[in-house]
């Protein structure tokens, strides 16, 4: 058995093909079809219970990361303060919005770069077949739209940045890269930022391994956890930020807490560096 890999198996791997090539030369790693004794789990159609104890990310965070309507119960479980989230059904939705005012967002649970989401108020008919619960977020109505990340990698917080639309971009409610939005620096942190942060990764158990968590700021200051993310099996955290610093900043610290979880010395010689690609 191999017993360290960037897992990439099943009809579904090539969405991970080109991230799976980076981290096995960041981690110094094989790709490997089937599970090492501990595997950075791209793509897995296998059994579950074959990875137990044996992904760097817990599969269990996956899982979470990839249903908003999981990171809901799981942000309400733990007060992790958050835009106004319910999960309703079909049915309640309309009588829910008739006694709020305010602005409403129905999110598609599973989607990724805003893809599915609508405003929605008490007429708006319901797209037939909708995965239930339905997601109601309140909308955070924000002078710029902007939205904050924060990258954790083994407990350690860092890479602050935020998505915004650029001057020849066409804003819309949703800001995601796949709308246009760019990444920008954005220097340091406030404590309740980073506060905010490390109370949704824990609560979505992505502290430990690597995960991202997108932030939101109401117009009197006070910080929000919009959603989390990770890598493996359903998506991957976006890697083009247009900032080649922080993208190697990210694979370095994933390559230090891969190695430092096996309990073994890395292969490479000195400071850190990607592994030469194959001949």
């Amino acid at each position: 058995m191999t017993l360290l890999g960037v897992l990439n198996a099943g009809t579904g791997n090539w969405a991970f093909a080109a991230l799976a090539t980076r981290l096995s030369q960041a981690l110094w790693v094989p790709i490997v079809e089937e599970p090492a004794v501990l595997n950075y789990v791209l793509c897995w159609e296998g059994e579950p219970a074959q990875l137990a104890g044996r992904s760097f990310i817990p599969l269990e965070a996956i899982e979470i990361a990839s249903d908003k309507r999981a990171v809901a119960r799981a942000f309400q479980l733990h007060g992790v303060p958050a835009p106004e989230t319910r999960l309703l059904t079909a049915s309640e939705v309309p009588a829910f919005l008739r006694t709020r005012p305010g602005r409403w967002v129905l999110k598609f649970p599973t989607g990724s770069g805003a893809l599915g989401h609508r405003f929605i108020d008490a007429d708006t008919p319901l797209p037939r077949d909708w995965p239930q619960p339905c997601v109601i977020q309140e909308f955070i109505s924000m002078q710029e739209p902007v939205v904050y990340r924060l990258y954790a990698v083994d407990g350690e917080l860092f890479g602050f940045n935020a998505r915004r639309f650029p001057r020849d971009v066409t804003p819309s409610p949703w800001v995601a890269h796949a709308r246009g939005a760019r990444y920008v620096h954005e220097g340091t942190p406030s404590a309740q930022a980073l506060a905010v942060a490390r109370r949704a990764l824990r609560a979505c158990a992505l502290a430990d391994s690597f995960g991202c968590v997108d932030l939101l700021q109401r117009p009197g200051g006070e910080w929000l956890a919009l959603e989390v993310g990770t890598d493996g099996i359903y998506n991957h955290v976006d890697r083009d930020l247009g900032c080649e610093v922080l993208e190697r900043e990210i694979l370095e610290r994933i390559a230090h807490a891969f190695w430092e979880r096996a309990g073994l010395t890395p292969p490479w010689e000195g400071p850190w560096r990607m592994q030469a690609a194959p001949a």
